[in-house]
């Protein structure tokens, strides 16, 4: 993956985020995104070797269009500013955990894991940890996970800043509805998602063993993902 030229092109979109100077450079952005989709194939690859289940995905399953969706935003600027990519067994449009990665420079992210799961998911899988938190605290508090991942807290991830690491993009002030405010482990509970990232260097992405490099950041966060996915997979074809 020519990872410079991805990134190169990125800055530039940053700086000049309009139509005009995008149809002017179309064919840098190309060039960019052939690079990418790249990366993406070299990913599925080295991921299969670890999670045989994303071994049929072709890179288009699991890539977005450029275009950001401007109708509710208040940025109305009209290309994002990173190439991101989700690998999910069952596609990039399920609700079931993947693992995510994104080049934007200063802003690259690798993420494991399921968001913006409804209601009823949601409070399966609390009952699901409830019901098996000697087994959930081992994943989640296993020292790998703590040392890549942290703990449950108030991790920002927005567009264009993300914190170096966390565990949950959102959660509830309170426990969750019919669940006991006094849990012991409550703050498992009061997640509204199961996503967990690390923002790496953009360096991170150079070389021909960066695809291995990233199957070691998920690796670490799969454990946690498929215990969610046992979960999910009974909502989903």
């Amino acid at each position: 993956m020519n990872i410079n030229q991805i990134q190169d092109f990125l800055k530039q979109i940053a700086a000049n985020n309009n139509r005009e100077w995008f149809q002017a450079n179309r064919a840098a952005y190309d060039e960019a995104r052939q690079a990418f989709e790249q990366g993406v194939a070299e990913a599925i690859t080295e991921l299969s070797l670890i999670d045989t289940e994303v071994a049929h995905l072709t890179v288009r399953d699991c890539t977005y269009r450029f275009h950001r969706d401007t109708r509710f935003s208040p940025d109305k600027t009209p290309y994002k500013r990173h190439m991101g990519a989700f690998i999910c067994a069952k596609g990039k449009k399920s609700l079931r955990g993947g693992y995510y990665f994104q080049i934007q420079p200063g802003n690259n992210i690798i993420a494991v894991g399921s968001y913006f799961l409804p209601t009823n998911i949601l409070t399966s899988c609390r009952n699901e940890i409830m019901g098996n938190i000697d087994t959930w605290r081992s994943i989640v508090e296993s020292k790998a996970f703590l040392d890549t991942f942290g703990k449950p807290n108030k991790s920002q991830w927005t567009n264009d800043n993300a914190s170096e690491r966390g565990f949950g993009l959102t959660s509830l002030k309170k426990a969750p509805k019919d669940f006991p405010s006094n849990y012991e482990h409550i703050e498992y509970l009061r997640m509204k998602d199961y996503c967990c990232w690390v923002k790496v260097p953009d360096a991170f992405f150079e070389g021909e063993d960066w695809a291995k490099r990233f199957v070691s950041v998920c690796k670490i966060g799969k454990p946690m993902m498929d215990f969610m996915n046992s979960v999910i997979d009974d909502y989903e074809d």
